[in-house]
């Protein structure tokens, strides 16, 4: 149990890693960081297409990588 849950973990956590790195930049640069922190704290925008994928697959491989940290901890001892 303790190995199928750790080659769990490493595959999900090289497609976190991966999904990461594929999501796209939320500001252009570091003058987007420092003159675009006010528009999008206070601009909705909506995220639409590819990136609410990536978003959503973000979402849900953070959880998964939690459930099977747990877990391997747990079923480690």
């Amino acid at each position: 149990m303790h190995t199928l849950i750790l080659v769990l973990l490493v595959i999900v956590s090289i497609a976190l890693i991966a999904v990461v790195l594929l999501q796209s930049g939320k500001s252009g640069g570091l003058s987007g960081a420092i003159s675009g922190g006010a528009e999008q704290l206070f601009g909705k925008q909506k995220v639409r297409g590819i990136d609410l994928v990536f978003h959503r697959l973000t979402v849900v491989l953070s959880v998964l990588f939690f459930v099977l940290t747990i877990a391997l901890s747990y079923f480690g001892l």
